[in-house]
């Protein structure tokens, strides 16, 4: 989580509510492969939903966001993220706060366009090897 905070129980309302907030700062401490390992901890082989905010990129990476915020991470940084989401059970996604009135360039379209392509990615990698491993497969019967 990043930007500006409106209230000061911005953070607490959102952590009530059971969220584990992880500020840029933190991330930029920790690394990104220690908040995915964070995030596989916390949702192990649940399925998830996965709603990547175009937010999360820096302004000079994705500028046609109708929020735009400095201090952001790189797209190079965005896709390390993706990618170490491999193997989750994600089963569905999003990519969202695509605004192309303000990307001239399409710039953030295209990086939109790349995190969709890669999310779809680790879908199809996940249930491809479930079906070489015979999860999810009905047993076939011959005559």
């Amino acid at each position: 989580m990043r930007g500006s905070l409106f209230d000061s129980g911005d953070w607490d309302d959102s952590r009530e509510m059971g969220f584990d907030l992880v500020p840029t700062d933190e991330v930029r401490e920790l690394g990104i492969p220690q908040v995915v390992d964070r995030i596989r901890e916390r949702v192990g082989d649940a399925t998830a939903y996965v709603s990547f905010d175009v937010d999360f990129v820096d302004p000079a990476f994705a500028p046609g966001t109708g929020t735009p915020e400095i201090g952001g991470f790189t797209s190079r940084e965005a896709q390390e993220f993706v990618r170490g989401l491999v193997g989750m059970n994600i089963v569905g996604c999003d990519v969202v706060e695509v605004y192309p009135a303000y990307d001239p360039a399409q710039i953030t379209a295209f990086l939109a366009a790349n995190v969709a392509y890669e999310l779809l990615s680790l879908i199809a990698t996940r249930r491809k090897e479930g079906l070489a491993h015979g999860a999810g497969r009905e047993p076939s019967v011959r005559p």
